[in-house]
């Protein structure tokens, strides 16, 4: 059987009814999206240059900077199509590529943020073999993992949107595609569409978080452990940014589920605006929260400006 190649393309969505002012609308998602790649990027030089930041929870870091860039390549030239030159057509194709890699990627930014928590829990529970365990061949092998994760377990729900047909309205309701946008575009038997992506929440996010809150407890049970305040404060500042960017990631994805599953009766524009919120404010927030709270990135950041300011 050949792939559907209808030639009635997809048509993104806005902002319903303020189709008028998307032009005003566009200028703070332009800001935020020039403010991530330049925060993102920022973080993924220094990493590269600085030889003080090449450790396992820098490694972890550049990986999260790398997902959050990848993450707003992927949305940014159709959101800003629709609202600057109100271009909303999207072939087929390139629509299930952009729901592949907008929902594989959140699987990886969930990866990343376990694998940095793991590296935080052996940092402060056997310090002494921290070099031994987080290895460089360690450390990609257990980048490689995530990403393999994440990419591979989206292939099933996204492959068969390939092949249904599409007989009802073409329009989606944001300006990129969402897998649950499209399959209910589709006129075909999409149990297994809707009944996969509810299992991978719950072996991924859901599990990822568990593990996430179950290696803190006992983080924090270790540091409650040690005698001196100061030893005590020290050991929790070094969490202080993996703790925050991780209640960034979830707040929004539990603040996007409750939306969706409770909000029915909310405007139809606070649910588009969550979705924004949702897939931009932790790519913003995360360079920010490390450029705030890690010494050392703001060490890199002072030296990388200072040689700069000398050249």
């Amino acid at each position: 059987m050949w792939p559907n190649v209808s030639a009635a393309s997809f048509l993104l969505t806005g902002f319903p009814g303020l189709e008028t002012v998307h032009h005003w609308i566009s200028i703070p998602f332009f800001a935020v999206y020039v403010s991530v790649l330049l925060g993102n990027g920022t973080l993924l030089y220094l990493i590269k240059d600085d030889h003080s930041l090449h450790e396992p929870m820098y490694y972890f870091l550049a990986m999260l900077a790398g997902t959050d860039l990848m993450v707003t390549l992927t949305t940014m030239p159709t959101v800003m199509g629709v609202l600057w030159v109100n271009h909303r057509e999207m072939s087929h194709g390139a629509c299930f590529l952009q729901a592949y890699f907008i929902h594989s990627l959140s699987i990886v930014e969930s990866g990343v943020l376990l694998a940095m928590a793991y590296d935080r829990f052996i940092a402060i529970r056997i310090p002494l073999r921290y070099n031994s365990i987080l290895t460089k061949s360690r450390v990609m092998k257990v980048g490689l993992g995530i990403l393999l994760r994440g990419f591979l377990s989206l292939l099933p729900p996204i492959l068969p949107l390939v092949w249904f047909p599409y007989c009802h309205s073409h329009v989606l309701s944001h300006a990129f595609c969402l897998h649950q946008d499209v399959m209910k575009l589709a006129c075909a038997d999409i149990t297994f569409n809707r009944i996969y992506p509810v299992f991978l929440v719950a072996v991924t996010f859901f599990l990822d978080a568990l593990i996430i809150l179950f290696s803190y407890v006992l983080i924090i049970k270790t540091v409650m452990g040690i005698a001196s305040a100061k030893e005590q404060a020290k050991a929790f500042n070094t969490c202080v940014s993996h703790i925050s960017c991780v209640l960034v990631f979830y707040i929004t994805v539990i603040g996007l589920t409750f939306i969706h599953r409770f909000g029915k009766h909310a405007p139809h524009v606070v649910h588009i605006t969550m979705s924004y919120v949702y897939f931009l404010f932790p790519p913003f927030m995360n360079p920010i929260i490390y450029s705030v709270k890690s010494k050392q990135i703001q060490l890199s950041i002072v030296h990388l400006f200072s040689v700069h300011n000398r050249a």
